[in-house]
C-alpha cells in the first residue's frame, strides 16, 4: 500500500473513532425516576371553572372557539391566562425565547406557581441554548417542573450531537399550547418569542391561535399528559445533571433589567389595558362555539415508532381529500414534494378551487425550504392551483385590525391554517412540508365553523392584493410575480406591476436557491 493509501486509511480510522465516541457521548438512556403527574381535574371551583361554567353548558358537546389573530394579544391572553390559573399550568412549546416576552412570560408562570398553581413546561430542546441557567431557576421551585423533549446530551456544543445522534436529534417537537387550570388553552402556531408578539422586532411573524374552552381543552390536556410521559420526555435535573447551577433569583433580575426599558413599559401597558382576562372572567367573550376536535401526532413519531394512524397527517389527508368546492392553504414552509403536487393537481381536476398563500422569497426567514417549493411553482400552476406569495413589506402604517392574518410591516408569514369548502377550518402548527409530516411531532384544532372559514376566505380575498405576489405562468413558461399597490384613495391600483424574476431577493439567495432545489435534500425540508 502507498503511503498516500496509508494516509487515507489512518484518516478514515480517526474519523470512523470519533464518530463512535460522539455517538457514545451522545447517548441517551431511557428516562427513569420521574414524578408522576397528570392533568389536574375537578378545577370546575376555580375562578375560570366558574366563569365558563354557565356558557360550557349551555353548549353540551360543542367547544368555544376565540381566534388570536393579533400579536400583542396573542402575549395578553397567555400572559393573563397565567394570572387567572387557580389549580394548574400546562405549557408545551418547540421554542422559548430568552428576550421580553419569553423572560415576562416565565415570570408569569413563576408568580403563578408562588401563588401555589402546578406549572409543568415542556419544551423541545433544539432551541433551548443558552437557556439551561433560565431552567434551572424555573425548575426549583416546589410547584414547577420543566422537561426536556429530545435533549442533547451534550449542551455546551450541540452541532456535535447531530454528528452523532442525527437520526434521533433530527425529529423534533413542533407543538405548542398553553393551559391553564384544564378550562381553556390557547393553541396554534405561534412559539414564545418577541418577533410572534408584535414586541418590537424588525421582522413581525403573521401568525394565528385560538382560545378553546370546552370538551376540546380536556383532549388537550390528555395530549400533554401523553407527551410528558412519552420515551423523549426527561427531567431537567437528569439533563443537566451537576452542571446545572440553580439561582431561584434569575427569573426576578431578568424581569428588572427587561422592565426597565421605556419600550418594555409601554408594551405592558398595553397588555394592561387589554379587557380579555375581564371579558373572560365575566362571560363576555364572543365564542364560536361549535363542534372542534383536537388533531395530534403519537409522541412516539419522535423516536420513529408512530404507526400510520398515529400521525396527524392521516387525518388530514381525509379532511383534505373529502373537499368539493374550495381549499385554501396559508402555510409559511411549503414543501409540496411530487406527490403533494398530485394530491392538489387532484383537487383542481376535479372541480375543486385550490389557493396556497406562502412566503416569497424575500419574506421568509428559512431559505432552502423556499428551494423546496420554487421547484414545484410550475406544476402546480400548470394544474390550475392559484399560488400567492407574501411580500416581506407587507403592510404598514399602522393598519392592525385591517391586515390581521395577512400581514404587518416587514413581515414574515408564520401561520398554519387551512380551510375546506368555507366550512371547516384548521388552526395549528402543522407545515406543509416533509419536515411536519414525517419528523416533527404536531398538533392543531379542527374546528366546524362556516362563519370563521367563511371569515379567513373573505379576508383573504379582501386583503390579499396588496398584500402578496400572485404567481402566474406564462405561455412561453416562464413565471412572473404580479404586484399590485395601494392607489391614492387606500385602495388597489389597476394598473399591475410585474416581476419577472423572485421580487425583494438578492442575487445570492436566488442562486442559493437554484442550487439548493437541485439537491437530493427535500426529504429533509
Amino acid at each position: 500500500m502507498s503511503g498516500l493509501g496509508i494516509r487515507l486509511l489512518v484518516a478514515l480510522v480517526v474519523l470512523g473513532v470519533a464518530w463512535l465516541a460522539l455517538a457514545w457521548v451522545n447517548r441517551l438512556a431511557p428516562p427513569r425516576d420521574r414524578p408522576e403527574s397528570k392533568a389536574i381535574t375537578g378545577t370546575d371551583d376555580t375562578r375560570l371553572g366558574r366563569a365558563l361554567d354557565g356558557q360550557v353548558r349551555a353548549h353540551p358537546d360543542h367547544s368555544g372557539i376565540w381566534p388570536i389573530d393579533d400579536g400583542l394579544d396573542a402575549f395578553a391572553d397567555r400572559a393573563l391566562l397565567a394570572e387567572a390559573a387557580d389549580a394548574s399550568l400546562d405549557v408545551q412549546y418547540y421554542i422559548w425565547r430568552a428576550d421580553m416576552s419569553g423572560i415576562l412570560l416565565a415570570e408569569a408562570l413563576y408568580r403563578a406557581a408562588r401563588r401555589g398553581v402546578r406549572v409543568r413546561l415542556l419544551l423541545d430542546d433544539n432551541n433551548t441554548a443558552g437557556a439551561d441557567p433560565m431552567l434551572a431557576a424555573l425548575d426549583s421551585h416546589p410547584n414547577i417542573e420543566v422537561r426536556l423533549f429530545n435533549p442533547f446530551a451534550i449542551r455546551r456544543f450541540r452541532m456535535l450531537g447531530y454528528l452523532g445522534d442525527f437520526r434521533r436529534l433530527n425529529r423534533r417537537m413542533h407543538n405548542k399550547s398553553f393551559t391553564a387550570d384544564n378550562q381553556a388553552t390557547i393553541v396554534g402556531g405561534r412559539n414564545v418569542g418577541d418577533e410572534y408578539f408584535n414586541a418590537g422586532q424588525a421582522m413581525r411573524f403573521v401568525d394565528m391561535d385560538v382560545l378553546a374552552v370546552g370538551p376540546v381543552v380536556r383532549d388537550v390536556s390528555t395530549d400533554f399528559d401523553r407527551y410528558w410521559e412519552s420515551a423523549s420526555s426527561y427531567t431537567l435535573g437528569s439533563v443537566l445533571g451537576d452542571a446545572a447551577k440553580v439561582d431561584p433569583e434569575l427569573v426576578s433580575r431578568h424581569v428588572s433589567i427587561v422592565e426597565s426599558e421605556p419600550r418594555v413599559r409601554e408594551y405592558l401597558e398595553a397588555v394592561r389595558d387589554s379587557g380579555f382576562l375581564r371579558d373572560l372572567l365575566e362571560g363576555r367573550l364572543s365564542f364560536e362555539w361549535t363542534r372542534v376536535q383536537l388533531l395530534s401526532d403519537d409522541p412516539a413519531k419522535a423516536l420513529g415508532r408512530a404507526t400510520p394512524e398515529g400521525l396527524l397527517t392521516h387525518r388530514l389527508r381525509r379532511v383534505l381529500g373529502g373537499a368539493e368546492r374550495e381549499v385554501l392553504l396559508v402555510t409559511p414552509y411549503f414543501v409540496p414534494t411530487d406527490a403533494g403536487v398530485e394530491a392538489l393537481s387532484g383537487m383542481v381536476a376535479r372541480g375543486v378551487d385550490v389557493g396556497v398563500l406562502t412566503n416569497s422569497l424575500g419574506a421568509t426567514d428559512v431559505v432552502p425550504v423556499h428551494a423546496g417549493y420554487a421547484k414545484h411553482r410550475g406544476a402546480l400552476l400548470e394544474s390550475g392551483v392559484r399560488l400567492y406569495e407574501m411580500k416581506r413589506e407587507a403592510a404598514g402604517d399602522g393598519q392592525r385590525d385591517q391586515h390581521r392574518l395577512v400581514g404587518s410591516s416587514s413581515s414574515s408569514l408564520h401561520a398554519k391554517v387551512f380551510s375546506v369548502d368555507r366550512e371547516r377550518l384548521f388552526v395549528g402548527s402543522f407545515n406543509f412540508d416533509p419536515r411536519s409530516a414525517n419528523f416533527n411531532t404536531e398538533m392543531g384544532m379542527l374546528i366546524d365553523s362556516p362563519g370563521l372559514a367563511r371569515a379567513m376566505a373573505d379576508n383573504m380575498r379582501a386583503v390579499l392584493p396588496g398584500l402578496v405576489y400572485e404567481v402566474k405562468l406564462g405561455d412561453d413558461g416562464k413565471l412572473s410575480w404580479i404586484e399590485r399597490r395601494g392607489g391614492v384613495d387606500g385602495g388597489v391600483s389597476d394598473t399591475p406591476i410585474v416581476h419577472r424574476r423572485e421580487p425583494d431577493a438578492g442575487f445570492w439567495s436566488r442562486v442559493g436557491v437554484w442550487i439548493t432545489s437541485r439537491l437530493p435534500v427535500e426529504w429533509l425540508l
